[in-house]
């Protein structure tokens, strides 16, 4: 009989798979390394209460793709890994249990790169960094990357809004921002200063207050967000919003945000969209500002680099739209393709002579 595991990691391709658990710090955490093809495989470590071991295996394995194609799309020379922590973020934290992760992260001998992701703080991956070296997103070192993230995210709207609208001009355009944290708010801010009409959910009502209040953002309600009569819907929270139940309630006719895995099914969405003349602007590419950051870091390049980089986005936009409408395929599958294309030619050159 077939290790259902070792089944899922086919059906992705995933090279490696380092189930982790320690007793003494109550430790439990799946580390995924897809794809090494174009360099280390860097991908952020998320602290997530899930439901079950499967749950958060399914989540490892989709994200490090993820990662994979978001590196290589984004021209970097990284491949794809990520890390999630079973846990419950705001009560079993401890010095321990993440140098105990750090030696995991050690054990791989570099093949991985860890940064934060959800549930994650700078102090953590302080800890993580006293057992390995193969840390990104240090406090001191390359900064917060959520303004990168934002601006990368802001340059492939205003190029969805140039194929859309027939100009990137997002004046007096209807924006719904769904999730005002780190990321969202940067975005609500390049969105307010170019004088677009911005709408707000979130499920922290303080951030929602300080973010509208701040930016003269419009305050709406978590499913009132789906019925909004917008030009642009920006998911920039968890993933999966992109699903049979909003796709009967939207009305935009632009979809990019910064969420990662925002389709529920890509294939089936994916496809629903092309037929509804929404451009999905695909969310790997869109949000690479992050691991554009910590690339930045990994090589010791300027932030100056890094804002450079995102803004190419933009161009990386256009591509994928273009392409997609020539070809009459969806948009995400475009991206992959682009992805794929790009580790095929690389891992022809590193071949041996």
């Amino acid at each position: 009989m077939e290790n259902p595991v070792v089944e899922r990691m086919s059906e992705y391709n995933h090279e490696q798979l380092l189930f982790c658990n320690d007793n003494a710090t109550g430790l439990k955490a799946i580390i995924a390394v897809h794809n090494t093809t174009l360099g280390p495989a860097l991908g952020g470590t998320r602290m997530w209460q899930y439901n079950n071991e499967l749950e958060a295996l399914n989540d490892v394995l989709r994200l490090s793709r993820g990662m994979t194609y978001k590196n290589s799309i984004s021209g970097l020379n990284l491949g794809g890994g990520k890390a999630v922590i079973i846990g419950d973020s705001r009560k079993q934290k401890s010095e321990a249990l993440f140098r105990r992760f750090g030696k995991f992260v050690e054990s791989l001998g570099g093949k991985y790169i860890t940064a934060e992701d959800v549930g994650i703080s700078p102090q953590d991956m302080t800890w993580v960094n006293m057992e390995t070296n193969n840390v990104v997103g240090l406090p001191g070192k390359s900064g917060d990357p959520s303004p990168v993230t934002a601006y990368g995210v802001y340059m492939g709207m205003k190029a969805a809004a140039k194929k859309q609208f027939g100009t990137d001009n997002l004046a007096g355009k209807k924006v719904a921002v769904q999730g005002v944290g780190h990321v969202g708010e940067y975005l609500v801010s390049y969105l307010a200063k170019e004088n677009a009409i911005v709408y707000i959910s979130d499920i922290h009502e303080a951030s929602l207050q300080r973010v509208s209040k701040k930016y003269g953002a419009i305050v709406v309600g978590l499913d009132e967000i789906y019925e909004k009569d917008v030009d642009i819907y920006a998911p920039c929270a968890l993933g999966a919003t992109v699903n049979d139940f909003t796709l009967d309630h939207l009305k935009c006719s632009i979809i990019a945000g910064a969420a990662n895995n925002q389709l529920a099914d890509e294939t089936v969405h994916g496809e629903i969209m092309k037929e509804k003349g929404i451009i999905y602007v695909p969310d790997f590419m869109l949000n690479a500002g992050g691991v554009i950051n910590c690339y930045a870091e990994v090589k010791g390049l300027s932030s100056e680099w890094a804002m450079g980089k995102a803004e190419e986005i933009y161009q990386t936009t256009t591509n994928i739209l273009e392409r997609s409408q020539a070809d009459n395929v969806p948009t995400y599958k475009i991206a992959n393709q682009m992805a794929e294309e790009r580790i095929e030619a690389i891992g022809r050159v590193k071949l041996p002579m």
